[in-house]
């Protein structure tokens, strides 16, 4: 196939699941490419792609793509080497949706429950936004009318839509203008765009593309994010379109990475060829496919010309539109990660719905699923409180996309409408109790589930550092400060992955923990990649502390709407002087989590971590103690509205008592939770 003029082509160790197969596919999407032939963008003969590699674009256009003839049925296992063909185009063909092969894991929709329930929802007061959905046209609203007006910002009413396709409108508070005639200061707008990666893998080829996009048109910075996936910032209304067909273009997407739907789906991205990893990565990826929406709202406004209405994508279904999640979606976002019983990297406990994979004889058997965790809390507002998923059944690798689903549907139809700070599945979880949970899951699967095996999750590992794959390849972890992607004088970020992407071509995963793992490298380029980190001034991950190593932080101030204060660019500075005491009293080389946030909504998951720091008013923060590195425990209120500048200080009794009177190789978070909020408080 003649090259499309991107920079490289795609290693052949991806996972199979992530390669494109060329066939039709997937009711929400079918994907028009280039004009190979011409090298422009136009209207050409339909190829039918795997929703898999337009999502998740595991394979570059300028590669090979694999022959129809030689799929692999979907019993075959997940890592299998998948072997290049040429790329086949089916002109005049129509998609005969009722017939048409589905990925690997795909199912369709389960139909409703058939008897009626004697708890249905009652009627109740709509929130204003679940108006605005009722009334959307499945995320239409006037978005198109905007797009092609000269404002430079959008109406309130399609903000709450533009979540669904990936974009929030941003403020950067610290550009503002001058005065309005209100006495207001003028807003600067930008908008920032969230791609859906789902087990944070892609290509070097994609992460190239965001860099680009980043400089082009963004804030010349991009962010690696909490849930495995990329943030661009500072993108203007005007460039808001091509942002989006750019990302497209790369066999990414937005579509579903905010909103009130099921977003990206978390898994360990860890490379490594066992049985294990590629079962619960090729898991995320069915799951987060099944779930996304069915709308062809997306493809309509960010892919077609709104003027002529050639379109360069299309996709979404002529079936039914939405026959999971209906005209007004869900109540509130919903969040799933999966999770190995020796590595929750994910912290699956924290999400709306988990999966812990059940493992036997080196094999994955099943899943433990969890339903009814998240973190985000409104101080103000007693109703609300962050809470760990509770454990609910057992369900066999082929059960887990549809119970998925059921639990989706029950959220959808039972979780609160009427108020969207308690619209998580988390209080409905809370409130119905985990038995009425687990029956409704199983009226609306169709069948009675098993109880969960005594697995559970045992360990949290970063995957930084060197390891072996397993195939005589080795992947690196490379710590990045709290995900973010720039370059100054002192430190050069993005020049130094332009140049391990270009001269090295490694797969890339993110982790959860907003670094990146450089996958599929030769022993022989081991001292390559180290020399081209080192190059741009930046340090390897063994160079860095265990509690900067450990630490994660969401982006907060200039541009986050809920920021009360500083996170992202007030942590590094804390922790400078945090390490400096750790050093002090030996406990340089303890392992625990710092996590830090500018508001009480938890992006970075704090409420669970050995020391949490939430933004409580400008400059101040809460000091939580007693979470856990495993993400099994919550935290408890030590301190609250200690300034910036005290953190350390006001930590420091405690680190002085920990090391005195810790049981033996007990945590930092394991010796505040032993002794209780009470005790701890009093220290």
């Amino acid at each position: 196939m003649p090259s499309l003029g991107f920079r490289s082509a795609q290693s052949s160790h991806t996972p199979e699941f992530a390669q494109p197969r060329v066939r039709l596919t997937y009711p929400s999407q079918e994907l028009l490419l280039y004009n190979v032939r011409h090298r422009k963008r136009s209207v050409v003969h339909p190829v039918r792609i795997d929703l898999c590699a337009s999502r998740l674009g595991q394979t570059l256009l300028n590669q090979e793509l694999r022959d129809p003839a030689s799929h692999t049925e979907p019993n075959s296992t997940p890592n299998q080497t998948l072997h290049r063909t040429k790329l086949q185009a089916e002109p005049n063909s129509t998609p005969n949706r009722g017939h048409s092969r589905r990925p690997i894991g795909h199912q369709e929709p389960m139909s409703e429950p058939t008897t009626s329930s004697v708890d249905k929802p009652s009627a109740e007061k709509l929130s204003a936004v679940e108006l605005i959905k009722d009334t959307s046209r499945y995320l239409r609203g006037t978005i198109k009318e905007e797009l092609c007006s000269d404002s430079t910002h959008f109406g309130k009413d399609d903000l709450q839509l533009l979540k669904f396709h990936g974009t929030y409108q941003q403020d950067d508070r610290e550009q503002r203008g001058g005065s309005t005639e209100s006495g207001k200061s003028e807003k600067l707008y930008s908008f920032m765009v969230r791609s859906r990666i789902p087990a944070g893998i892609l290509t070097a080829e994609q992460l190239l593309t965001h860099l680009d996009i980043c400089d082009s048109i963004g804030n010349s910075t991009l962010k690696i994010t909490t849930r495995q996936g990329l943030q661009l910032h500072g993108i203007l209304k005007d460039n808001l379109r091509e942002c989006m067909q750019r990302i497209n273009h790369a066999l990414l997407s937005t579509l579903a990475a905010c909103g009130d739907v099921n977003r990206n789906v978390m898994a360990c991205p860890a490379p490594y060829r066992d049985n294990i990893r590629p079962a619960v990565q090729k898991l995320a990826y069915d799951l987060c496919y099944h779930l996304e929406p069915r709308t062809k709202s997306y493809y309509e406004l960010w892919l077609k010309d709104l003027d002529s209405g050639d379109e360069t994508l299309q996709g979404g279904s002529d079936e039914v539109v939405e026959p999971i999640y209906g005209k007004t979606y869900l109540p509130r976002k919903f969040k799933t990660a999966v999770a190995i019983s020796d590595d929750n990297c994910t912290d699956v406990y924290t999400n709306c719905l988990g999966f812990i994979a059940v493992v036997r004889d080196g094999e994955v058997i099943g899943y433990n699923v969890t339903v009814g965790g998240g973190l985000g809390i409104t101080p103000s507002a007693k109703k609300t409180f962050p809470r760990l998923a509770t454990r609910m059944a057992f369900v066999t690798p082929e059960q887990a996309v549809a119970v998925a689903e059921a639990i989706v549907k029950v959220q959808r139809d039972f979780g609160y409408r009427d108020d969207r700070k308690r619209a998580r599945l988390k209080y409905l979880v809370h409130d119905r109790g985990i038995e009425w949970m687990r029956s409704k899951v199983e009226e609306y699967y169709g069948s009675k589930l098993s109880d969960c095996t005594h697995d559970d999750v045992t360990e949290h590992r970063d995957h930084m550092g060197w390891d072996e794959q397993g195939d005589g390849r080795w992947f690196y972890g490379f710590n990045v400060e709290n995900g973010r992607l720039y370059d100054d004088d002192n430190r050069a970020w993005k020049a130094a992955l332009r140049d391990i992407c270009s001269e090295l071509n490694p797969e890339i995963r993110l982790t959860a923990h907003q670094s990146v793992l450089f996958c599929n490298l030769q022993e022989n380029e081991r001292s390559k990649l180290e020399g081209l980190i080192k190059k741009r001034g930046l340090p390897l991950t063994e160079e860095i502390s265990n509690v900067r190593r450990w630490s994660i932080a969401c982006v907060a101030l200039p541009t986050c709407g809920l920021a009360i204060t500083e996170s992202e660019r007030a942590l590094p500075g804390l922790l400078d002087v945090m390490e400096k005491t750790l050093e002090e009293l030996e406990l340089d080389k303890e392992l625990f989590t710092v996590r830090m946030t500018g508001c009480p909504n938890g992006c970075a998951r704090p409420y669970n971590a050995d020391i949490g720091l939430v933004g409580k008013a400008k400059g101040k923060y809460t000091v939580y103690v007693g979470g856990a590195r495993l993400g099994t425990r919550l935290a408890f209120i030590y301190k609250d509205l200690i300034p910036l500048e005290n953190i350390t200080d006001t930590l420091k009794p405690l680190f002085v008592a920990f090391k005195s009177q810790r049981e033996g190789t007990e945590s930092f978070g394991d010796f505040c939770a032993r002794l209780g909020q009470e005790s701890v408080q009093a220290i």
